[in-house]
């Protein structure tokens, strides 16, 4: 688990910001989910046969001996939610979540113990088209961030739960022998949790792989059916995809279609959203038959490739301008008597009203103009408001442009607002 400091957390809260908008932007609903579950919320939801369920959740008990965990995932709490509500049956809803999520694995770069998602649900809708309508909003977060051309969108299908079922014992079966020719995870996985085989990075097991039974095989006439129509709507709205036979995803209540978005620019943690499709996993947590289709978009590492993208930076139009993220204001107040710190305060709320998108610092701690000015640049601010005493008797406010060859300027509090608001921000 780890900090996120003041440079990392004012491009992860822009990032954020960015996507939640996009959600809303598609009449998607907030819930808001605890961190503690039952831990049978888990093992009943996500598989007990699962890596997460197996060795990777943080699991006590409370005064009454009663199970608990910190979530390793949001869609079986999001279920629960809804169902403990009622506020599924007979109905339909499009909701998301964001927040902390809890895994022991193994920390590396763009893998934490600790990380963050946002997640998108959509309930009651049984068609392919929802199944479009949650890739159009990964496509809609990558052009909100600029980052477009860095991932690529993977689909697979894997057929009715029956038919998984039949595969798995197929696949089992073909693999049986071969155990010993496994890599370690695999051989674990073989009996509980065959399919996330075939997702391997081990290129022995691969090759033994080759000659395995073929998932879309096994497939049922009715996914099929699903599936090729989701392939002709992503090719008629022109969404470019990759089939890929191998993408199972790891957690047991995926039906029908599986989709991820991966990108190159990350290494090893390629992955950046992904999802699919749960039609069994209401009625495993007690509610009644309801399609159900989702996704998991991780924020670590999206904050990570939109920092690989965006490094220094960069203008993206004038409605969308790419801030600094190595600044920490926008304006930075400065007075050139100790005695006008409360004037200085006035001024700045003053601003802050006129100026709501702007970060808008007041000094303290005293000391002269000079240090004030080097306080004002080593924030990164754009501007410096300078006040002085007879410029407040006469009504006006000094500008310095501290990232521009521009003269100092003197101005009415209402001037200067107007200035600043036909500025790019920083």
């Amino acid at each position: 688990m780890r900090d996120v400091l003041p440079e990392e957390a004012r491009r992860w809260r822009y990032v954020e910001t960015r996507l939640l908008q996009v959600l809303l932007s598609h009449a998607y609903e907030e819930v808001h989910l605890p961190l503690l579950e039952a831990t049978e919320l888990f093992s009943r939801g996500v598989g007990e046969a699962t890596d997460i369920v197996e060795r990777e959740m943080y699991n006590l008990a409370d005064r009454d001996g009663e199970g608990l965990t910190l979530r390793p995932e949001g869609t079986a709490g999001c279920v629960r939610a809804l169902l403990q509500h009622g506020l599924l049956f007979n109905q339909t809803q499009r909701v998301f979540y964001s927040g902390p999520m809890f895994r022991y694995e193994r920390p590396q770069r763009g893998r934490y113990r600790q990380f963050y998602q946002i997640g998108a649900e959509a309930f009651g809708f049984r068609g392919p088209d929802v199944d479009v309508e949650l890739i159009l909003l990964g496509r809609d977060f990558w052009r909100a961030l600029g980052v477009e051309e860095q991932v690529e969108l993977e689909i697979n299908t894997l057929g009715s739960g029956t038919a998984r079922g039949i595969y798995r014992d197929a696949l089992i079966a073909y693999l049986t022998p071969l155990k010993n020719e496994l890599d370690e995870a695999s051989q674990r996985r073989l009996v509980k949790n065959p399919m996330r085989i075939l997702d391997s990075k081990d290129p022995a097991t691969q090759v033994l792989l080759r000659d395995a039974p073929k998932l879309p095989d096994f497939v049922d006439p009715e996914g099929k059916a699903h599936y090729d129509d989701l392939k002709e709507w992503l090719t008629e709205i022109g969404v470019p995809y990759r089939e890929n036979p191998g993408l199972v995803r790891g957690l047991d209540y995926y039906t029908d279609t599986v989709f991820e978005w991966t990108t190159r620019s990350l290494g090893a943690q390629g992955t950046v959203c992904a999802g699919g499709r749960y039609d069994g996993l209401v009625e495993r947590l007690g509610g009644r038959p309801t399609p159900a289709a989702g996704f998991a978009l991780g924020l670590d590492r999206v904050v990570l490739l939109h920092q690989e993208v965006h490094e220094t930076p960069q203008r993206q139009g004038k409605n969308q301008p790419e801030p600094n993220f190595a600044a920490s204001a926008d304006v930075y107040v400065c007075v050139l008597k100790e005695a006008l710190a409360g004037d200085a305060m006035r001024v700045a709320e003053q601003l802050r009203i006129g100026l709501p998108g702007l970060r808008i610092r007041s000094h303290a701690g005293g000391g002269k103009l000079k240090s004030q000015l080097k306080r004002a640049d080593l924030s990164g601010a754009a501007w410096a408001i300078l006040i002085s005493e007879e410029e407040m008797q006469e009504g006006r406010i000094s500008v310095k442009f501290l990232r521009e060859e521009r003269a100092q300027q003197s101005l009415s509090p209402e001037a200067l607002i107007e200035l600043l608001q036909k500025q790019p921000e920083s």
